[in-house]
């Protein structure tokens, strides 16, 4: 394949753009393309840091028809992705007034703060594939060293490939792997040979049930107790979602008013009833008013003002800790095997992106990423993981699971005005997209956590026919289906729906799903049988 390319570096302080070039004073470039993987490695000569490696022409001049679609993934797990016309625009935060941008942090989610976005620009992370008359497919395996950002100009069909390299610093005689991904004009065949270079963990499917999406943080130990006693059987997993805790971040500091018992009469309980009991905890971050906050201000990383890196406003604000230092990571193990010792056998670990979300001198946000979601592995070796908020690609191979969108909504869309905000808010109708789209990444990198169904009547402004849609969707891509309702208030309707929804978790399996406007057509497989069905996308609901 032949590719123009573009290395920007900085040497003795001096930045420098070469084209097309594979040798000169400050490195060699050694590139391999057996004609389905393309590999690009640089050795330094002198000490070098690098800025870019950018590449175009991949796959030639490959023209755009109107109705193709190409699947931008997401920079994080909860950003909205999904099989996207040429016609569509990309979503930013352009408009957005500064002051409310740095008010709420909206920026802190997402890519915002390293990614320029442009109008005329589709771009996504380490996987891309276009549908059409020409498809094509392209797989970063460069996992452990730099994103793959790929880019797609709406104007003239053209293809960048960038090496998302900026921070790595190089001394003379190193070698790092700027790119390495498989491609192909079959997306299939080049799946399956994408598939061979990851061995993603063995998983079961878990039916479970969480706290959050009905109490939110107003959970106590009656609450939960109540909410464990009305599950039966067909149940194998119960999770304690946030509000345990005094702050977030104040790990070891359970709140005795919510939970005069604390926490492990509940971990018995759980187990008595045959089920895995599971707890939330954000290990990378902590919020201002948390002890941890106000007493080890050195322990979180600082902008070059001086000032804590902020994450995004959730809680009263929450900041990075500092990865770097080995006290915090000592910490961070600390606390994990506290709630493991206390026998919790499933960790939801959420808002990993604040482990990159910090530019560490030396590495780029990939490593990063690969170092702080080994660290979490290793101090779970017999545990189940299941990651949020966490880049897609790092995720592989080190957690057992991933939700794959961002969080469900209690109305279709959430309220109006969070609709201009950052591409990783609260949304029903986004998740559910990000459910169908990154279905490939269930069993390649982990199982995919698609986020709950909810049958209640109460507290909640999802439709009847929103709510069958989205237990039905659930059902088909996930590896993980997980509720927050109180079962024991279920109607026999809603027991017979949940009966029908379990027996399509477990025996249903999708064939194909196609998008259409906006309406995607799925077909699967049951018991032998073939069915299909249609969602609306823009209604929420399944025609």
């Amino acid at each position: 394949m032949n590719c123009d390319y573009t290395l920007g570096y900085c040497h003795n302080g001096k930045s420098r753009f070469i084209n097309n070039k594979t040798d000169c004073d400050h490195y060699t470039l050694t590139v391999t393309d057996t004609g389905n993987r393309r590999t690009v490695v640089i050795t330094a000569k002198e000490d070098i840091s690098l800025l870019y490696y950018k590449e175009k022409g991949v796959f030639g001049e490959t023209p755009i028809e109107k109705d193709d679609l190409f699947l931008m993934n997401g920079y994080q797990s909860w950003t909205d992705t999904k099989e996207t016309y040429i016609s569509e625009k990309e979503h930013n935060l352009k408009k957005l007034p500064r002051r409310l941008i740095d008010a709420f942090s909206f920026d802190r989610y997402g890519d915002y703060t390293f990614y320029d976005y442009d109008k005329n620009i589709l771009h996504g992370y380490d996987v891309f594939y276009k549908k059409g008359k020409n498809c094509a497919f392209i797989g970063s395996v460069n996992n452990k060293n730099a994103y793959l950002i790929i880019e797609l100009n709406r104007k003239s069909g053209e293809i960048t490939l960038t090496g998302d390299v900026k921070g790595k610093d190089l001394k003379a005689g190193e070698s790092f792997t700027l790119c390495d991904y498989v491609y192909g004009d079959n997306i299939e065949k080049t799946l399956e040979f994408y598939k061979e270079f990851f061995s993603a963990k063995p998983y079961k499917k878990f039916f479970g049930y969480t706290s959050w999406y009905n109490y939110y943080e107003d959970i106590n130990e009656e609450i939960i107790l109540r909410d464990l006693s009305a599950l039966d059987s067909r149940f194998n997993l119960f999770q304690i979602d946030d509000g345990f805790e005094t702050a977030v971040g104040d790990w070891l500091s359970v709140d005795n008013e919510k939970f005069p018992n604390g926490l492990s009469g509940i971990v018995s309980a759980v187990h008595k009833k045959g089920f895995m009991a599971g707890i939330w905890l954000a290990p990378f971050v902590a919020e201002e008013k948390s002890r941890l906050f106000s007493e080890k201000q050195d322990w979180f990383c600082k902008d070059e003002k001086g000032e804590p890196i902020k994450c995004g406003s959730n809680w009263s604000g929450f900041y990075a800790l500092d990865l770097q230092n080995i006290e915090v990571r000592n910490y961070i193990k600390g606390c994990l095997k506290v709630y493991a010792d206390m026998g919790f056998d499933f960790f939801k670990l959420d808002f990993l992106y604040g482990a990159n979300l910090p530019a560490y001198k030396g590495k780029t946000r990939c490593e990063a990423a690969e170092f702080a979601y080994n660290l979490l592995r290793e101090a779970l070796p017999d545990k189940l993981i299941l990651g949020c908020g966490a880049t897609t690609i790092n995720a592989a191979e080190k957690f057992d699971y991933l939700r794959i969108g961002p969080d469900v909504s209690l109305s279709f869309n959430d309220v109006f005005y969070m609709r201009f905000m950052h591409r990783e808010r609260v949304s029903t109708k986004v998740t559910l997209q990000n459910t169908i789209y990154r279905s490939f990444m269930n069993g390649l990198f982990f199982g995919n956590d698609p986020d709950v169904f909810l049958l209640r009547d109460d507290n909640i402004s999802l439709t009847a026919e929103q709510k069958k849609a989205l237990i039905t969707i659930n059902a088909l891509f996930g590896s993980v289906l997980m509720t927050s309702d109180n079962i024991a208030d279920y109607d026999e309707d809603k027991k017979a729906t949940l009966d029908r929804t379990l027996s399509l978790f477990k025996n249903g399996k999708v064939t194909s799903f196609e998008r259409d406007k906006n309406k995607i057509n799925i077909s699967y497989m049951i018991d032998g049988e073939s069915h299909k069905i249609t969602y609306n996308t823009e209604s929420g609901v399944l025609i």
